[in-house]
């Protein structure tokens, strides 16, 4: 028995790492072109419309997917599955850095997405099987914590390559990355999942699914970037609805449907996915806003704009794990409360800071901001994946990051949407085309107080996640969730 409990202590720890190395790569990956963007674009003659697509396609490509890849586990298995999207986020990464032109950028960053989206969705669900309940808020904090450390590094990571090499190597320096974490998970994970072996895939569901997602992220994109008309927004949010009502009428008649509704039902995993996504809503664009704060307003480089943010970095690496490892103790409310009141903070503190603000102060601000954040991931993952039975974690986990990547993908349209309340549109698409080349000092102040419009508005959504977190009631570890309105009979 001894001897059994230790080889499980160790695949713990076996499946912690290859997930972390996954899901850290997804993240850094998430972020990492918009930096370097000018130089994509000018190396490939793209087109500002072409530009922009560059970035959403990784989006695109990571969210489609999430409900089917979530389901798709369930049926089949996680570890095949995860190995699968290591070897395909390795694949996108090594077209990409091959592209020739901006159309096959786009395509292989979708690819990329694809794959990011496997690595994503599986990676909470395996850590989940492989841990004890008393030790979950731990595992999926280091977990959580290393994509928004991706997410966040992405920035500086970006600036360093750019800094000595062309952008291709932005990505096919994940190349090797990818064939280590391929070779290993197909050698180390195991299966420990509890399967519905046999059940039949909802594809009516997907495709519903599929048409309200995509039209919807669509239509955000083109309306905060102004690359079409009012009629074609209105046109795509109006599919959107007609799919998400097709996909509710599909889900609640199939036998065995791409996601429970049931699910729903359950007040801890709908509370902590709504406060999820406003979270994702209100933090996804700060360090894009930081980004180009540091460099139209305060006239740094790309590089050094990069490791100036990194104080949030640290402060997200040392709170998540600590936040995960007390939330196992005293259960997740009192630090996803925490946390998202030091977000809301920061981000009302950047509202109020300017180009004489000392960069000490900011770093405070940045290390509440990472503080927020860190105390607020790993506690509320743990809540969601806890709340649902084994049968349901792989798709629970493709609707959490569903969830997160919309709420992440609307957070870059709004913030441009806010800033034009205050700066001419044209002036913000200069910006987001061609970076500092080309700005006057008059327009960098008048950037400088739209960004400040911005986090206000960003700090109202984050602190309204505080509601539905707290309406989900506080639950400790110990309790087991109520299963009896979704376990199949």
């Amino acid at each position: 028995m001894g001897r059994w409990k230790a080889i499980r202590i160790q695949y713990k720890w076996t499946v912690l790492t290859v997930t972390t190395v996954g899901v850290l790569m997804a993240g850094l990956d998430s972020r990492i072109v918009i930096i370097g963007l000018p130089q994509v674009a000018a190396s490939l003659h793209a087109d500002p419309e072409q530009a922009i697509w560059i970035t959403q396609a990784y989006v695109l490509g990571s969210t489609v997917a999430l409900l089917l890849i979530g389901r798709v586990s369930d049926i089949t298995g996680r570890v095949k599955l995860y190995t699968s999207g290591f070897g395909v986020f390795t694949l996108g990464s090594l077209l990409t850095s091959i592209a020739v032109n901006p159309a096959q950028v786009i395509a292989f960053r979708a690819v990329q997405g694809l794959g990011s989206a496997i690595l994503f969705t599986n990676s909470a669900a395996m850590i989940v099987d492989a841990t004890p309940a008393e030790e979950l808020g731990l595992s999926l904090g280091i977990n959580q914590v290393a994509f928004r450390m991706g997410s966040m590094a992405g920035l500086t990571v970006s600036g360093i390559i750019l800094s000595v090499l062309d952008w291709r190597a932005l990505f096919y320096v994940n190349v090797p990355i990818g064939i280590f974490g391929t070779a290993w998970a197909h050698f180390r994970l195991r299966e420990m999942a509890k399967l519905e072996r046999g059940a039949p895939i909802d594809w009516g569901g997907f495709v519903a699914f599929t048409v309200f997602i995509l039209s919807l992220l669509l239509a955000l994109t083109v309306a905060a970037y102004g690359v079409s008309e009012a009629a074609t927004i209105a046109g795509l949010l109006v599919l959107s609805a007609a799919g998400l009502s097709a996909f509710v009428f599909l889900e609640r008649r199939h036998p065995h449907p791409l996601l429970d509704l049931k699910l729903l039902r359950i007040r801890e995993f709908t509370g902590g996915l709504l406060a999820q996504m406003l979270n994702a809503i209100a933090f996804g664009a700060v360090l894009l806003l930081l980004s180009l704060y540091f460099q139209l307003v305060l006239d740094k480089k790309p590089l050094e704009a990069g490791l100036l943010i990194i104080p949030t970095d640290i402060a997200t690496l040392a709170a998540g794990p600590l936040s995960g490892r007390l939330s196992d103790k005293y259960g997740h409310l009192p630090f996803t409360t925490t946390g998202l009141a030091l977000t809301s903070l920061s981000l009302f503190l950047f509202s109020t800071t300017d180009a004489s603000t000392p960069y000490p102060l900011l770093v405070v601000y940045m290390m509440l901001l990472g503080a927020g954040l860190g105390f607020f991931a790993s506690p509320n993952i743990s809540s969601i994946m806890g709340s649902v039975p084994p049968v349901r974690r792989g798709i629970a986990s493709g609707f959490r990051a569903t969830f997160f990547n919309v709420g992440y993908t609307i957070s870059l349209n709004l913030a441009i949407l806010i800033t034009t309340f205050t700066v001419p549109y044209a002036l913000v698409t200069q910006i987001i085309r061609s970076g500092c080349n080309g700005i006057s000092a008059a327009d960098c102040i008048l950037f400088a107080q739209g960004l400040k419009t911005t986090y206000l508005w960003l700090a109202g959504l984050n602190t309204l996640a505080i509601l539905p977190s707290m309406l989900r009631g506080r639950r400790t570890n110990a309790q087991k969730p109520t299963l009896s309105l979704i376990v199949d009979p």
